[in-house]
This record gives structure tokens, C-alpha cells and sequence, in this order.
């Protein structure tokens, strides 16, 4: 029974990890940009969204699919720098083994 406390007491430590960084990732910024930096958004760790940058000569422009696919690009790439920036703190914690479910 030793061992199973001992691998009970790990997984706790380990959950008790997991959740700390969850709960920093979550609080952390993300920039992406498209377009040369014509549409900029800001995301955070809870990828919700907390800003958008429209560089005004877009917006001249009249392009309007342009703007479309620019602001579609931006936030896809800031989604998956941060999920990016999770998996790898996530791996650092787990030693690389992968946890189903936890991202």
C-alpha cells in the first residue's frame, strides 16, 4: 500500500501544479498580428479577447474581405500561441507525458 499512497500523494502534487499554471496562463497576454501588423489582438490565457488594433489604411481601403480574413488570422494565431505556450509549460510540469483532456 506504500506505493499507492506514494503515487496517490504524487498525482495530488501534480494536480495541485497543474491547476497553479492553468490559473498564471490563464492571467497571461497574448499579441498576434496579420497583415503586417495591420490587425493586432491581444487574448488572454482564457483566450478571450481583450483588444483589436485596425491599422486605419485598412479601413480606407474599403476592403472589406481583406479585414475579414486579416482580424479571422489574427485571432486564430494568437489562439494558438497560446495554446502553444500552455502545451509547453504543461509538458515541463508532466516531464513531457501527455495528460488526456488537460489541453
Amino acid at each position: 500500500m506504500k506505493n499507492m499512497n506514494d503515487l496517490l500523494r504524487q498525482a495530488q502534487v501534480m494536480q495541485n501544479k497543474i491547476a497553479k499554471l492553468q490559473q498564471e496562463m490563464a492571467e497571461k497576454d497574448v499579441e498576434a498580428s496579420a497583415g503586417g501588423g495591420m490587425v493586432k489582438v491581444v487574448m488572454n490565457g482564457r483566450q478571450e479577447m481583450k483588444s483589436i488594433t485596425i491599422d486605419k489604411a485598412i479601413m480606407e481601403s474599403g476592403d472589406t474581405e481583406m479585414l475579414q480574413d486579416l482580424v479571422i488570422t489574427a485571432v486564430n494565431e494568437a489562439v494558438r500561441i497560446g495554446r502553444a505556450n500552455l502545451e509547453r509549460e504543461m509538458a515541463n510540469i508532466s516531464g513531457g507525458i501527455h495528460l488526456p483532456g488537460m489541453f
